[in-house]
C-alpha cells in the first residue's frame, strides 16, 4: 500500500510504501476487542471497598430480649439489615487485571492498524515539528489538513513545542512511538504516523 507524505503546512513530500505484514492483514475483531478489554481492565484502579460487620464499630449487645416481644430475632447491630449496620458482599480492593499473551497484544496492534489502513484512516506526515510552539498556528495546519479528530504518532522522542502546542487541543493525543496502544488507535478517527513512527514500527514488527 503507497501513500503519499505530507509536511505539516500541507505541502507534498513524495510517497512512501506501507508493509504489508503491518498494514495489509484483514482486520480479525475479536484480537482487537480481547486486547481492548484487556487495556481497559488494566486501567480500572480497583480501590473502592466497604466496609462489612466485621469492621464497624457498633454495640455487638443483643437489642432485646430472644423472646416474647413478637418481634424478629436480632443478635448485633453491626447486621447489614439495620441503618448503621455493615454492607452485605460489598466490594473489596482487588486488582481487575486480566491476562492477555504478548504475542496476541502484538498481533491486536498490527490488526488495528490494518483496520484504520483498510478504512482510509492513515496520514503520513514528514515530521511533527514546530517553530513557534504556538497552539494557534498548529490549529490552524490540523484545520487545513483535515485533522480534527487524530492520534499523532512520532518517533521515540516528542519534539517539546509542537506537543506542548498540541496538548491543548481538544480531540488530539500525541505519542512516542512506544506508547502505541490499539484503543487510543480506534478511538480516533484519523491516525497520523511520521516517517520515524513508520520506521520504529517497522523494526519493531521485523
Amino acid at each position: 500500500m503507497q501513500l503519499d507524505v505530507k509536511t505539516l503546512e500541507g505541502e507534498a513530500a513524495g510517497s512512501i510504501d506501507l508493509d504489508q505484514e503491518i498494514f495489509g492483514l484483514e482486520p480479525r475483531a475479536d484480537l482487537i476487542q480481547r486486547c481492548i478489554v484487556w487495556q481497559l481492565s488494566r486501567r480500572q484502579r480497583g480501590t473502592h471497598a466497604v466496609k462489612n460487620r466485621a469492621e464497624i464499630w457498633r454495640t455487638g449487645k443483643k437489642m432485646y430480649k430472644q423472646k416474647g416481644t413478637g418481634s424478629a430475632r436480632h443478635g448485633s447491630a453491626r447486621a447489614p439489615q439495620f441503618r448503621g449496620g455493615g454492607r452485605a458482599f460489598g466490594p473489596q480492593v482487588r486488582s481487575h487485571a486480566i491476562d492477555l499473551p504478548k504475542k496476541v497484544r502484538a498481533l491486536a496492534l498490527r490488526h488495528a492498524l490494518s483496520a484504520k489502513a483498510k478504512d482510509g484512516g492513515i496520514v503520513v506526515l514528514d515530521k511533527a515539528a514546530l517553530d513557534d510552539g504556538k497552539t494557534k498556528t498548529l490549529k490552524t495546519r490540523f484545520a487545513a489538513l483535515g485533522l480534527d479528530n487524530a492520534l499523532i504518532i512520532d518517533g521515540a522522542e516528542l519534539e517539546a513545542k509542537f506537543s506542548m502546542a498540541a496538548r491543548n487541543i481538544p480531540n488530539i493525543d500525541v505519542l512516542p512511538v512506544q506508547g502505541i496502544n490499539v484503543y487510543d488507535i480506534l478511538r480516533r478517527t484519523k491516525l497520523v504516523l511520521t516517517r520515524a513512527a513508520l520506521d520504529a514500527l517497522e523494526a519493531r514488527f521485523k
